[in-house]
């Protein structure tokens, strides 16, 4: 979403270590929550692996497996290159 309203809600749970990680992570980033630092690595980790934020008014359909390729040769929408190797 482009805007501040978050729309939907995901509850996950965490091991004591991984809670540890977090809160490190927020702190050495000055983040106000646990949430924006959860989002914040959540962006981290697609980015690198190379999925970008999703078009807007994109369907679930649009991020399959033989879904089409733009002109300029890319995968989805929004998706990693299929070509590209991990």
């Amino acid at each position: 979403m482009s805007d501040d309203t978050r729309g939907e809600r995901l509850q996950i749970m965490l091991t004591g270590d991984e809670l540890v990680l977090l809160d490190d992570f927020r702190f050495k980033m000055r983040m106000p929550s646990r949430a924006a630092a959860v989002r914040e690595l959540l962006k981290r980790g697609l980015a690198a692996e190379g999925f970008t934020a999703a078009a807007f008014g994109a369907t679930s359909s649009d991020y399959g497996i033989g879904a089409g390729e733009d002109p300029e040769g890319r995968a989805h929408r929004g998706g990693r290159d299929p070509k590209k190797k991990k």
